[in-house]
């Protein structure tokens, strides 16, 4: 289904609910540069630092990354677990699972309050930029003691510049990628109304140090377009 959320008038902030899970995939395509290229290099990063155990997706939505690495690994001792807060999230990840025969667990639990699974590698896609900044650290340390020894954490975030002027560049860059997507001026007001103070970004070397404090030896980015990053970080 196409996203049409923001063409009404919003009523509250945004949230994972039903609405926004069965028009994700579009949003996500629309919304997120170079969307395809941080899946792929998410995917070759797995499977280059992944020879068994279990690769972990936590803010997993509908399952784009999991499913589409689930014919590469079928055949290896590799084990696939979606994690996600919204049960309107995994509903849609579930069926989509089903549909393409994908052998993941679903776990429909708060990844900041929930213990989490011993993984060799975890995953988290825009997601850590929704978790607020208080409890931020908590969760990567999290996920840093979950990790095994020579395991890999992954994650793409919307970033922040600390120097004004180009911070403006970057979000005017990104609305003007949104107008050639479809999007209105209006439609992308409503998102960035809807997302104020849900959706609380870091900048680049933030976002590093958070991952260094937390014990990971390497931090370093494998794709940026504007103010939109993936990260790796190893754990040795």
């Amino acid at each position: 289904m196409q996203d049409d959320i923001f063409k009404k008038p919003i009523e509250r902030q945004f949230e994972f609910n039903e609405e926004v899970a069965g028009v994700f995939d579009d949003m996500i395509s629309r919304s997120i540069p170079g969307y395809e290229n941080i899946l792929d290099l998410t995917q070759k990063a797995l499977l280059e630092y992944v020879k068994e155990g279990a690769i972990t997706d936590i803010g997993c939505s509908t399952a784009n990354l999991l499913i589409s690495l689930y014919p590469k690994v079928k055949e290896r001792s590799i084990s696939l677990i979606g994690i996600d807060d919204s049960e309107h999230m995994l509903r849609q990840a579930a069926k989509k699972a089903a549909a393409f025969e994908a052998d993941i667990k679903f776990l429909n639990i708060d990844a900041v309050s929930s213990e989490l699974p011993k993984s060799k590698a975890f995953v988290a896609n825009f997601t850590l930029q929704f978790i607020r900044p208080m409890i931020r650290e908590e969760l990567v340390q999290k996920i840093y003691d979950s990790l095994e020894s020579g395991g890999v954490f992954l994650f793409a975030e919307k970033l922040i510049s600390e120097d004004k002027g180009l911070n403006k560049f970057l979000i005017d860059a990104y609305h003007g990628y949104k107008k050639e997507r479809g999007y209105s001026e209006l439609e992308i007001m409503r998102k960035r109304e809807a997302l104020e103070n849900v959706l609380v970004p870091y900048s680049e070397e933030e976002n590093k140090t958070l991952c260094k404090k937390a014990g990971f030896e390497h931090v370093e980015l494998l794709f940026r377009w504007c103010n939109f990053a993936l990260f790796i970080a190893l754990k040795r």
